[in-house]
């Protein structure tokens, strides 16, 4: 059926191009009769199998805090993160206000009235009400720009952290659903409209390394930039002779993942000008632009039982889980047609239909799949690759199908038939959950294009129905081939 289905398609597309009673004779008069083909069309069996996926690329839009229980394995994942803050060339001159307008003094010179980091969450998975413990760090230095940092990077055990007595070391309950809120607040916060921002203040005695006393930690920045105005002509200078960044920790709680948007260090002064004091506020945020690393603890060994374990559906399954590798038949394909171009080769990823609770409510599927030969999968994060539709693809979740279908994947069966034998992976492919940023195209503002593409660090899983094993039990995925074969 499926061979008649993709042969009356292309018998159609053709009857229909040649309709015209006017002009088809004119294209057969220009075209040679060794340059005519006929379609051909077939399928072939699909292997997967579920691989791990070790520690991955923590390069992400996003950072991720909290702790939760995975429903699969019944092991914790953890995720803590560190950031550091932007600062543009072109800020360095209006920072903050001129120094004699400053109107908050001690002492020892001017005052910064507050400090406080504000965490700004984008979504969340778990008990909105569960109570979370966060540690909030001072870090020693900045975090490299020159290493590629994976999933497993642990600052506190690298040495990035402030170790000595006087080092920001704070402590912050807080819940997703805050119940300071007022009614009206929290309703909207509920309906996604109204983001939950944890707030951290910084406003204690704060002691620099050199053994300097300040009255809050906004009193050191704003004091730097008066006494050093270089330290403040553009990110690199700032990391490297102000504030190198904070490590934001999940100290206790479980319960709650969230998804971190943004971070801002915010510093607020009182500055007089013509005789009134009015409050000014200098705000220095994360952005994609400045280093940033998530942390992913987990368990190892409850992944590899559970990639392991059933043999029937192979997982996707973030963070730094369960990837699905997947063998395409090309020699199958290419018998017989060696000399013939394959024009469309679909393959279809299917969602394992148990009506579960757990792959119905608890965990949510993987939105965007990138599939990638294996040996290119490494480099391909490496690099900040992008799609090319040749050798990397990317599909999207389907709810109403329960589907990720690669509409055309012939580029890649090609390459792959021409680099036969060049490694044991010659002919397997894998699977990663993904996710991509998007951003509008200079040509059209309401049409858009991915820029990025990272490792998925959300917690998402899915099982797919398996494509046949090495012991042929299974063929329940198929590559669906049309050829075009010269007469």
């Amino acid at each position: 059926m499926r061979k008649i289905l993709l042969t009356g398609i292309a018998m159609m597309t053709i009857a229909i191009s040649s309709c015209d009673d006017q002009t088809y004779l004119t294209g057969n008069s220009l075209t040679a009769d060794v340059d005519r083909f006929s379609i051909e069309t077939d399928t072939f069996d699909v292997k997967t199998k579920s691989v791990l996926a070790g520690s991955v690329i923590s390069r992400s839009m996003y950072t991720y805090l909290g702790r939760i229980k995975d429903p699969e394995t019944g092991s914790y994942i953890t995720s803590d993160y560190t950031t550091a803050f932007s600062l543009l060339e072109n800020e360095a001159a209006y920072v903050f206000a001129n120094e004699d307008y400053i109107a908050n003094k001690d002492s020892l010179g001017i005052v910064a009235d507050s400090c406080y980091l504000s965490v700004f969450v984008n979504s969340f998975q778990g008990d909105s009400l569960a109570a979370m413990k966060l540690n909030v760090h001072e870090l020693a230095k900045p975090i490299g720009e020159s290493r590629t940092y994976y999933s497993d990077f642990d600052p506190e055990q690298e040495g990035y952290l402030r170790s000595d007595a006087n080092s920001i070391n704070e402590n912050v309950m807080y819940s997703m659903s805050d119940l300071t809120l007022s009614d009206s607040l929290r309703k909207k916060q509920q309906s996604n409209s109204y983001y939950q921002c944890i707030h951290i203040p910084l406003n204690k005695v704060y002691i620099d390394k050199e053994g300097r006393r300040y009255s809050n930690y906004g009193t050191y920045v704003m004091k730097q930039y008066y006494e050093h105005p270089e330290y403040f002509k553009n990110y690199q200078t700032f990391v490297r002779k102000v504030c190198p960044g904070f490590y934001f920790k999940t100290a206790d709680g479980l319960g709650v993942m969230s998804e971190i948007y943004r971070t801002q260090l915010n510093i607020d002064y009182t500055y007089e000008l013509d005789g009134e004091k009015n409050e000014g506020t200098k705000t220095f945020n994360s952005t994609p632009e400045v280093m940033q690393t998530t942390h992913i603890s987990n368990d190892p060994a409850s992944i590899r039982d559970l990639a392991e374990k059933d043999t029937t559906f192979t997982y996707l399954k973030t963070p730094a889980g369960i990837f699905t590798e997947v063998e395409l038949p090309v020699d199958d394909i290419k018998q017989g047609h060696e000399k013939d171009s394959i024009t469309l080769a679909e393959v279809v990823f299917t969602r394992l239909n148990d009506n579960s609770q757990l792959t119905d409510d608890m965990l949510e599927e993987p939105e965007n799949l990138l599939l990638i030969q294996k040996d290119s999968l490494g480099k391909f994060f490496m690099n900040r690759d992008l799609t090319d539709n040749i050798l990397t693809y990317i599909a999207s979740y389907n709810s109403i199908m329960k589907t990720y279908t690669f509409s055309n994947i012939a580029h890649l069966v090609n390459a792959m038939y021409k680099n036969k034998g060049v490694s044991e992976n010659w002919n397997k492919a894998v699977l990663v959950p993904v996710e991509t940023t998007m951003a509008a195209t200079s040509s059209s503002a309401s049409a858009s294009t991915v820029v990025s593409i990272a490792n998925e660090m959300n917690v998402n899983s899915v099982r797919l129905v398996r494509g046949r094993t090495t012991d042929g039990k299974h063929s329940d995925i198929r590559i669906s081939i049309i050829y075009n074969k010269n007469e």
